[in-house]
């Protein structure tokens, strides 16, 4: 008899238990949603943008072919890090991590830019392609979130 109580006590408890909010209480909820820079609101036009031309970029990351220069071929990777680190910063809108993706961006920009002399014709015109597309991408998506529509949190 007690048993049975028992049991009909823990099935009208369990409803119960399941039925209430988890209210976080931990400290890294919180570091997670502050940032050190300023954040950055976007609407939804801004939002719509933002996810069309970074999956372009990420789209022309992820087919970038393999070229026939070593050092060129470490300088793509080290420009689709970058490239990465910016999608990623404007996602989060962290506008530090997004000036300092963006100035690695065209530093190893300039690299390749310079290592361009030392492919063949045809590499070197799908480099040219690749990096085109990227910088158009690049234009239009800082164009259409441009820093005078963005207000800080």
């Amino acid at each position: 008899m007690i048993k049975l109580k028992f049991r009909y006590l823990l099935f009208l408890l369990l409803p119960l238990s399941c039925s209430t909010e988890k209210i976080n209480l931990s400290p890294v909820g919180d570091n997670l949603s502050q940032t050190n820079g300023k954040t950055l609101k976007y609407s939804l036009d801004q939002r719509k943008n933002l996810i069309f031309y970074s999956s372009e970029i990420t789209n022309l990351i992820a087919s970038f072919p393999k070229l026939g220069n070593d050092a060129v071929n470490k300088e793509v990777l080290n420009l689709k890090s970058c490239l990465k680190d910016y999608i990623g910063a404007m996602e989060e809108s962290n506008k530090n991590a997004l000036e300092d993706s963006q100035k690695r961006y065209e530093k190893s920009n300039k690299k390749l830019q310079n290592l361009r002399k030392y492919l063949n014709k045809q590499d070197d015109d799908v480099l040219n392609r690749y990096l085109v597309r990227i910088k158009t991408s690049m234009t239009l998506l800082n164009s259409n979130i441009s820093p005078d529509q963005q207000t800080a949190q």
